[in-house]
């Protein structure tokens, strides 16, 4: 089984003269380390619904992403353990990366695991987990040896 990279390969395709073609095939360029070694890979956002096809302006990092109106935002995340980043939650404290977005997220844990914490209670993620965020405030806390690895995608939401 191939290791899954903390940078991914974005292939894009496009129509000409009536024909389906590879428009794009690269590594993103996209890409900002916003902590030791949490990796962020905006890779493709849209500013209407229903989408356009057309590529849009390139989507700026943020470690905190901001969804445009009625748009759609696509990221790739790696988070390392937070032994390196220096985190240490305590019993009875938030997370100090305790945030929530304005927008609805499908995010899919792609390899390692990952802690989910809530307001008021949290759960272990796997590879293959699959969250539901709704624009509720949480943190993801990596207590493991290993990167977690995640494919996110958000929509606004109101």
């Amino acid at each position: 089984m191939s290791s899954i990279k903390a940078i991914p390969r974005r292939i894009i395709t496009g129509t000409k003269d009536g024909k389906s073609y590879i428009a794009e095939d690269q590594i993103v360029t996209n890409v900002s380390e916003h902590f030791k070694g949490l990796i962020i890979s905006d890779v493709w956002q849209t500013s209407k619904t229903p989408a356009s096809f057309e590529q849009e302006k390139p989507i700026e990092n943020s470690a905190i992403p901001s969804v445009i109106k009625n748009g759609t935002y696509f990221r790739y995340v790696q988070i390392p353990p937070d032994e390196k980043l220096g985190i240490e939650a305590s019993a009875g404290q938030s997370h100090p990366l305790m945030h929530k977005t304005k927008s609805l997220d499908y995010i899919i844990i792609l390899s390692g695991e990952i802690y989910l914490i809530t307001d008021t209670d949290e759960t272990l993620l796997q590879a293959g987990d699959i969250v539901i965020q709704t624009g509720t405030n949480h943190a993801w806390s990596n207590r493991s040896d290993k990167n977690c690895i995640q494919l996110a995608v958000l929509i606004d939401a109101e």
